[in-house]
């Protein structure tokens, strides 16, 4: 069964690599690189790349629309898209060889209420043969925080499990529509719930709802919330190069590993492969495959902690 990989707010992903970041100056753009992007559709490209179908479901607008739609069958993506009159955003990831890579994220398009139907449409449709569907991505402007959690209610109707990696109001109605698993990073966290502490943060998400919340912390590893305790593991260590993904290929991480009843040991274990699997290569949505596999023969099973 495929997993379906939901992208409410897709955009062209623009990478400028320069010599080095510098502000108010002239930069020399040394390598750009184009590829269609907002985070599922990066999770989606992770996960195809190590063999798990997937459909992905968006909406597309405008010349930017038609252009990530031509990639996207280029690139032999399943998707079911949804036309929107509005046009489909852009991001800039500047990125050097010496700072962290400073991200420039267009807000998005205006979708109508008749196009947010339509998508809720598409996503209770193909939920129906779906393993897992996974919601990934910030929202366009002025959309309901609500649409994510009709989504994870339909998806829920369907018998599909569902991985929502959002931030703010959404994701706490995410929370609250009972979703099998929201995927913050502790930042996102934080400012959503209020919370003063991680653990905090996830208890709270717990309480409303939430089967697991996976908190992502980068270089400093992975840890899953569960009403019965927590699971905690370790990055990878010595891993350096472009960030800008990692997040993204631990989603793609956590999808295979609960689409295919591994249970969540196994899918931060995945996760972790992926995201620093996915710091080895210049643009998100990729995956250096060979470092992946010999990271999952090097990472152990999280130890269980009680609450």
């Amino acid at each position: 069964m495929s997993i379906v990989v939901v992208t409410p707010n897709p955009a062209i992903d623009v990478t400028y690599r320069v010599d080095r970041q510098t502000i108010g100056t002239t930069q020399r753009v040394r390598e750009v690189r184009r590829m269609p992007g907002g985070k599922g559709l990066n999770v989606a490209r992770v996960l195809e790349d190590i063999g798990s179908p997937t459909v992905s479901v968006l909406p597309l607008g405008g010349a930017a629309g038609s252009w990530v739609q031509q990639r996207l069958d280029a690139l032999g993506l399943a998707a079911r898209i949804v036309p929107i009159a509005d046009e489909t955003r852009s991001t800039v990831t500047v990125v050097d060889d010496i700072d962290h890579p400073t991200m420039f994220g267009e807000p998005g398009p205006h979708v109508t209420p008749a196009e947010w139907q339509q998508l809720t449409d598409v996503i209770s449709a193909t939920a129906a043969s779906a393993a897992l569907v996974v919601i990934s991505g910030s929202l366009p402007p002025a959309a309901s925080p609500e649409l994510v959690a009709g989504w994870v209610e339909k998806a829920r109707l369907s018998g599909a499990r569902t991985i929502v990696d959002v931030s703010g109001p959404a994701l706490l109605a995410a929370a609250a529509a009972q979703a099998s698993v929201v995927k913050p990073n502790r930042d996102e966290l934080l400012d959503a719930t209020g919370a003063s502490s991680e653990a905090e943060g996830a208890r709270a998400l717990l309480a409303r709802g939430a089967g697991a919340v996976v908190v992502s912390r980068g270089s400093a590893g992975i840890c899953a919330y569960l009403p019965d305790g927590r699971l905690e593991l370790a990055a990878v260590p010595g891993v350096t190069g472009n960030p800008t993904g990692a997040g993204d290929a631990a989603t793609a991480g956590l999808a295979l590993a609960l689409s295919t009843d591994l249970g969540i040991d196994e899918a931060l274990r995945q996760a972790n492969a992926l995201g620093a699997a996915a710091v080895l290569r210049p643009v998100a949505g990729e995956i250096h495959l060979a470092a992946y596999q010999r990271f999952l023969t090097e990472l152990p099973l999280p130890a269980k902690e009680n609450p």
